[in-house]
């Protein structure tokens, strides 16, 4: 499997936010991207989950054992800030939804939902609603949707954001697996995270448009 970047550039209104994005990433890859905030990173990330349009250059997927052409946003599993779960309904019903929503390619790798929460140690409160969750647990169940339905790239945005320590430990353990069994990670953050990421990108935003990927 291989996710590439060539020569990407996007906008902020009229305002160049970035220019000139290239990498490579393949099976066991991960990018890790720094930098201040506005200095592009949320944007990235966008613009290779297809949420939002390049300026210029394209995102290619290629997966040579697929059984059918795949489009790069079939590929990704987007995690941002907010953790795009329904309040009013339960953990249970929110992630059959994502796995409901996300059935397709590859789907039957997913876990039961169950299992996705017991991944985040989590199972024991499924039958509560989502907003009555601490912003923690909120978190943590985000992290299972992702698990619900097998999506080879992981696309994470700040994702340690209202986690304590064990919790970080967990999540790094999950992308850990994630990275073993081949996947791919794109994550933006402020914090150290414990997996170790080949490629490294500092996004400088309108001041510095011109980035390379680092090894």
């Amino acid at each position: 499997m291989r996710l590439t970047a060539e020569d990407l550039s996007a906008r902020r209104g009229e305002d160049l936010l970035f220019s000139n994005i290239s990498f490579s990433l393949v099976d066991g890859d991960a990018l890790l991207l720094t930098g201040r905030n506005g200095s592009g990173k949320s944007t990235l990330l966008r613009v290779v989950a297809g949420l939002l349009p390049a300026s210029g250059g394209r995102v290619l997927w290629n997966d040579p054992d697929a059984s059918e052409p795949m489009r790069v946003s079939e590929a990704c599993h987007y995690l941002g800030h907010r953790n795009a779960m329904k309040p009013e309904l339960t953990v249970a019903e929110n992630l059959s939804f994502w796995k409901s929503f996300f059935t397709g390619s590859e789907s039957g790798r997913g876990l039961a939902v169950e299992r996705a929460a017991s991944a985040v140690e989590l199972d024991t409160i499924l039958h509560l609603p989502f907003g009555y969750l601490s912003a923690g647990q909120q978190r943590r169940m985000a992290f299972a949707k992702l698990l619900v339905a097998h999506r080879p790239v992981w696309l994470l945005d700040e994702p340690t954001a209202a986690l304590d320590t064990l919790a970080e430990a967990l999540f790094a353990r999950l992308i850990r697996d994630h990275l073993a069994d081949g996947g791919i990670v794109l994550a933006a953050t402020h914090q150290p995270l414990d997996f170790t990421a080949k490629h490294r990108l500092e996004m400088k935003g309108f001041a510095h448009a011109d980035m390379e990927v680092g090894v």
